[in-house]
Formats: C-alpha cells, sequence, structure tokens
C-alpha cells in the first residue's frame, strides 16, 4: 500500500466495510490532493457567494497555508486555534495545519470573551487566527490569554500568496493527533475531545457513504456550522471524501437564509438540526421554498419529534434521516436509514459502530428497557486533553445518553442519563413529556427539566417558546398543563410551565438543560 493511501473492503449483506490505512498517513492527503491524481483539479470543491473554489485551488492553498503556519513559528504538533466562519480558510487552515504536522481546533464562532480565553489557555495554543467580524469576543480573549500569536484571516490572505504552493505532508500515522474539537458545554464546561488522522475517514465512509448514501455528484448543505462535529462532517469530511461541492454560507441559520441557499446552490443533501426544521416548517406556507433540488435531509443536535418529521415529510416529500452523534465520536454513530425511517426514533447502529443499553451497574439490559448508551467504534476520541479520565473504558463510550432499543434493533432516545426525573419514585423521560407539550398547537419548541417543590421532591417543569409571541402566559401554561395530562402518565405532566421568548442551546441546536435548572432563560 503506498503511502497516505485508504483502502475499503466492501462488507456483505450490509456490514460495514473494512477500512485499512497505510502506515504512514496524513488525512489532508486523503481528502485535498487525492483528488488532483483522480481528475478532479477543475472540479468544484467548494461554493460560497463570493465564487467557487476548485480543488486544484483548494489544494495549492492548503500548502499554501502549511507552509505559511511553519514560516510563523507553529511547531508540531502545536494547536492551531481556528475561530473562522464558514468560508474557504477554514478549509485551508484546517487542512494545513493538519499536512504540515500541527493540530486543528475549530472553535465555536458563537462564543463570548471568556469561553474563548478558557479554550486558549486550556489548550495552549500555539497560534489563534479568527475571522475579523469576531474581533469583538476575540480581542480581549486573546489579550487575557496571551497565546503566542494570533492574526486575522485578513492577516493571513498575503501570508499565503508569499508562501509556497508545494508541501511535502509531515510524517504522521492513522493513529496520531489531528484535530481537537471541544464538546458543545450541554454539560457544563467544555472538553477537548483529541481525534486522530483516521477519524473523518471512518465517519465519513460509514455514515456518510455507507449509511447516508453520499456519492460524488452530490451538492451539500449544512445549515449546522463547520466548528463543531456534524457540521464537519456534514460540509466538509463528507464531500471531501467523495469528491463532491460542498456550499459554505457564513451567515446564521434562519428560515429565510437556508431555503434562500437552497433556491441559489442547488444542493442535493441538506443538514439540519431540530430547531431549525421547527421553523422552517412554522414560515412554510409564507416563504414557499424551492427545495426540488434536494434528495435528503439529515437531522442531528436534539432527538427530532415523530410529528416534526411527518409534517416535513407532508410538506416536502422529503425524508430527514435522524440520527444521534457526538464530538467524541466525530459524527453520527446511530441513524435513520433511507427508505426505513422509524419517525420519533434515532434509527439504527451506524456500520462500524455497536452500541448497547446498560444499567448503573454495568450490565447490558434486555430490550425495552431504559439504560445508558455504550458505544464502540473506531472514530472516538482518544483522550480528553488535560483529563486524566480515559475516553474509553473497556473498549466503550459513555455516551452520557439514556436510550432503549426494541426487538428490532431501533433505539429511541430517552434525554441525556444525568436529565432524567425520578417523580413519585418512577424514573421519567424528560424528552416524552417534550414531545407531548410540542404537539400543542401553540408550541414552537420546549424543553423539561427537574425542579424541586417546596416538599424538596423533583417535579418536571416546562419552559415553552410559544408560536405566537403575544399569547396571554397565564392561559396557556394552564391549557399546557391540561394537554400533557390528557396525554401522558399522571405524574408525568410539568408541575410548572414559564412561557419564555427562546431557550439557551449550544451552536449545534442542543438546549442547555443545565442552564435551565438554574433558571437562566429570560421569561417573556
Amino acid at each position: 500500500m503506498q503511502d497516505h493511501t485508504v483502502t475499503i473492503t466492501p462488507g456483505e449483506d450490509g456490514a460495514a466495510s473494512q477500512i485499512a490505512f497505510a502506515p504512514r498517513f496524513n488525512a489532508a492527503i486523503a481528502f485535498v490532493d487525492r483528488h488532483l491524481a483522480e481528475g478532479r483539479a477543475a472540479k468544484v470543491a467548494i461554493r460560497t457567494a463570493a465564487g467557487d473554489v476548485t480543488y486544484a485551488e483548494l489544494a495549492q492553498q492548503v500548502a499554501r497555508c502549511g507552509n505559511a503556519l511553519r514560516a510563523l513559528g507553529v511547531p508540531p504538533g502545536g494547536r492551531v486555534l481556528l475561530a473562522v466562519l464558514d468560508r474557504p480558510e477554514f478549509f485551508y487552515l484546517f487542512w494545513g495545519a493538519i499536512k504540515a504536522g500541527m493540530v486543528a481546533v475549530p472553535l465555536n464562532t458563537l462564543l463570548r470573551a471568556a469561553d474563548y480565553r478558557y479554550m486558549i489557555a486550556d489548550s495552549e495554543a500555539a497560534l489563534v487566527v479568527y475571522s475579523p467580524e469576531l474581533a469583538a469576543e476575540l480581542e480581549p480573549a486573546i489579550a487575557e490569554a496571551r497565546p503566542k500569536l494570533a492574526l486575522t484571516t485578513e492577516a493571513l490572505a498575503p501570508l499565503l500568496a508569499a508562501a509556497s504552493p508545494d508541501l511535502a505532508p509531515a510524517p504522521s500515522g492513522p493513529l496520531d493527533d489531528a484535530f481537537w474539537l471541544y464538546t458543545s458545554g450541554s454539560t457544563g464546561r467544555p472538553k477537548g475531545a483529541v481525534h486522530r488522522q483516521r477519524d473523518l475517514v471512518v465517519s465519513a465512509q460509514h455514515y456518510g457513504v455507507e449509511t447516508l448514501g453520499v456519492r460524488e455528484d452530490d451538492v451539500f448543505y449544512s445549515a449546522a456550522k463547520l466548528f463543531f462535529a456534524y457540521g464537519l462532517g456534514n460540509a466538509m469530511g463528507f464531500p471531501l471524501w467523495v469528491g463532491g461541492t460542498a456550499v459554505l454560507v457564513a451567515e446564521r441559520p434562519t428560515p429565510e437564509s437556508t431555503f434562500a441557499a437552497i433556491r441559489r446552490f442547488r444542493p442535493t443533501l441538506f443538514f439540519g438540526v431540530p430547531t431549525l426544521f421547527a421553523r422552517q416548517i412554522a414560515e412554510f406556507a409564507a416563504l414557499a421554498p424551492d427545495l426540488s433540488s434536494l434528495r435528503r435531509c439529515a437531522s442531528a443536535g436534539e432527538a427530532l419529534p415523530a410529528h416534526l418529521y411527518s409534517t416535513w415529510h407532508e410538506l416536502t416529500g422529503l425524508e430527514i434521516l435522524d440520527g444521534i452523534g457526538s464530538t467524541e465520536a466525530a459524527h453520527m454513530y446511530i441513524s435513520n436509514r433511507p427508505g426505513e425511517v422509524v419517525a420519533g426514533s434515532s434509527g439504527r447502529p451506524v456500520p462500524g459502530y455497536r452500541a448497547k443499553i446498560v444499567d448503573e451497574a454495568g450490565a447490558e439490559l434486555p430490550v425495552g428497557e431504559a439504560g445508558r448508551l455504550m458505544l464502540a467504534g473506531d472514530s472516538i476520541a482518544r483522550c480528553y486533553w488535560r483529563n486524566p479520565k480515559p475516553t474509553l473504558v473497556d473498549g466503550w463510550l459513555d455516551t452520557g445518553d439514556t436510550y432503549r432499543v426494541d426487538a428490532d434493533g431501533i433505539f429511541t432516545y430517552s434525554g441525556r442519563s444525568d436529565d432524567m426525573l425520578k417523580v413519585g419514585g418512577i424514573w421519567c423521560s424528560p424528552v416524552e413529556i417534550e414531545a407531548a407539550l410540542i404537539e400543542h398547537p401553540a408550541v414552537l419548541e420546549a424543553a423539561v427539566v427537574g425542579r424541586a417543590d417546596g416538599d424538596g421532591l423533583i417535579k418536571p417543569e416546562a419552559w415553552v417558546v410559544p408560536k405566537d409571541p403575544a399569547a396571554e402566559a397565564a392561559a396557556l401554561a394552564e391549557a399546557l398543563v391540561r394537554h400533557c395530562k390528557s396525554r401522558l402518565a399522571p405524574y408525568k405532566y410539568p408541575r410548572w410551565v414559564r412561557i419564555v421568548e427562546d431557550l439557551p442551546k449550544t451552536a449545534t441546536g442542543k438546549i442547555q438543560r443545565f442552564r435551565l435548572r438554574d433558571g437562566e432563560a429570560p421569561p417573556a
């Protein structure tokens, strides 16, 4: 096997393919440089409102970037933090750092100065590169955390122009470090998940190709941004793995902006999150989008309620393949399949991954019983940075999610393990109550957490975003309690309902329930 190559041996009868890596392997060659040898030099790799980038231009800019980073003094293994909007510069920096033997660390572009200060210090960054639009939050953080070097993408541009377009890949193997992803902070302080050279290949092949069915002729548009695992795979890993075309839109996704991008760029694949699909559905009639180019949609971040799936399918004729992934796994590891969607579920394990449900003692539970979801697979991060606790225990990742699996092997989400409520001595899933709330025609979004009553006993508390911001809060709250009582077991109805303007979320669209438990969402 030649250096930097990957051999895929198809599995039989739907089984996972076997992926073999050359001992000398740099992921930048597999995702960028090989396309020149395979005849895609003139093909468009990236489409943006500002113009297109071909595979030849991408390879050249990646090499220039790697040389520029070396000229700036970034050492082998040095962390290059990227607070960069969804533009071609992200691709250049990410793959340029990896090709030059450094570690790329994408950062959430929606954070505040305190968050950036923490990550810069925590990572011991050798370099921070940021989009000029983010200066108001980045520059105070840089001034306090004092990385070795920091500059904007604008300041980087002349360095790229002056750098050589030729760069030999740094020596590395498939198990060497390539990039980090900080966890979203849905349960507290973000942690740096350390990923290897092979990890994006594994997720792109097993989920992208073998589950989602991505192809070279696909045009990929992800409303989920590049800086976290879901968006990184959707908008960069998958298109570059199969030689497709990525659409990049820097602006925050709204129904108007996403429908406009679909109309303009004509993607074949669209990746969203449940909160966005809900808002798109709410404005569908008014916006009358043209979705005729799409052949498939995917969702992650939160469990997609069954009624949202059904409504979207009725409106568009398109399936949404809902699934679950994580920062630690680099992308999806359980997902619905085309033509086999079970609405309200996460589907079956992605080829190449194993999942099991265990109790608090670690014993595997029988079919139908809810417990902690454990995962095994080759894209899982090797560790958390600066965290003595290993990511894997006996080869299994504790996902922190509560699931149940039925006799057909379909996995259904029941909430975060630390979000489960014991009400009257009975375990209760917040997701079940949320699903009932969202069925009400006046509700746009809902989240449920545990709250202690006057006796110190935990009961469900609902936080609800109404479709009509002018809705009378007290009357709506009463109506929602009656609605839940009519649909759920008696102990499951929310004892309190807070009507709010919005719910606190991570950039992945995950509701930050720990903030709701602290009462941080502003009342409407």
